[in-house]
């Protein structure tokens, strides 16, 4: 189960419980490699990976984060021509996931959000007066799964704990933070351009392209950084990740924490406005052009 997709009212025929739970809520839940369901929920996946998890998973696979989404993830939009999210890629012509042995999982040990909190789903939300979002919880219940019979009780924070959520859960909030904003802005910040949402799946999931972007000659012409503070962001991707979502924020929603250069500015405004310019005049030649073919028609 994706917990990103349990976010809002559940539909009627979800396996989301539709009731919001705090982390003080106790379930009763245990999955373990003697249970008769042992790798059910692995055989059919639809799991959205956050930045985070693609960096966890890249490391562990010793690849570079372009050649694992190329291999191991599929683009989806999380709303009509909106940001993009990244979901793990099944197996060849079936659903399961490509990282499942009989044994169980095969990178246990880095193994995506949405898997470390099955049967919970975690819902981020924000009121409309609210700055910072809060988390909520729901239970997950689906007809293969067996855990909920085992005789093993504890709260929501405790089996986050156990699965090593904190960990995963903070670096990805940034994030989290950006989808909600936009999902909440709707309109009011308009339709982004195509420029933006290359940037946001950049920024997003190809780390390493991001870092190639930020160590660029362009970059620094344009956003006055330290270089110290540069190289610090460069040489750490966690670090790197979290400026990403800063950036992405300045991007999408004109929050400046990067400086500007001057001149970068001046010379941006001036390409706009060359821009506008030639397409006032190309405007003006095609009426031209049709006003004059008008007149040259037959019968008038």
């Amino acid at each position: 189960m994706d917990a990103s997709q349990a976010q809002g009212s559940p539909f009627p025929a979800s396996p989301v419980m539709p009731q919001m739970l705090d982390g003080g809520k106790e379930i009763q839940f245990r999955c373990h490699e003697g249970i008769t369901c042992f790798n059910a929920c692995c055989k059919s996946i639809d799991i959205s990976l956050t930045p985070y998890d693609i960096l966890r998973l890249k490391r562990r696979l010793g690849l570079t984060s372009t050649e694992f989404l190329e291999r191991y993830t599929l683009p989806y939009e999380m709303e009509k021509d909106g940001i993009a999210g990244v979901k793990l890629r099944p197996v060849e012509e079936g659903t399961a996931c490509r990282f499942m042995t009989d044994e169980g999982c095969s990178v246990y040990g880095d193994r995506p959000t949405a898997c470390r909190y099955y049967p919970v789903a975690l819902l981020s939300l924000r009121r409309q007066d609210e700055y910072t979002e809060r988390d909520s919880y729901a239970l997950v219940r689906e007809d293969h799964c067996l855990g909920h019979r085992e005789p093993r009780r504890l709260t929501i924070d405790e089996y986050r704990a156990e699965q090593g959520l904190p960990e995963y859960d903070e670096p990805a909030r940034g994030w989290r933070q950006l989808i909600l904003k936009k999902k909440s802005s709707g309109p009011t910040v308009g339709k982004p351009s195509r420029r933006s949402l290359q940037l946001f799946f950049m920024t997003c999931y190809d780390l390493d392209r991001f870092r190639d972007f930020v160590a660029s000659d362009s970059f620094r012409e344009v956003f006055e950084l330290p270089e110290a503070e540069r190289e610090e962001i460069l040489a750490d991707e966690l670090r790197l990740m979290q400026f990403g979502f800063r950036f992405l924020r300045q991007v999408l929603f004109g929050e400046m924490s990067i400086p500007l250069r001057e001149e970068a500015v001046a010379a941006r405004r001036e390409r706009l406005k060359e821009k506008l310019v030639r397409l006032e005049r190309e405007a003006a030649e095609r009426l031209a052009r049709d006003e004059e073919l008008a007149e040259q028609e037959p019968g008038d």
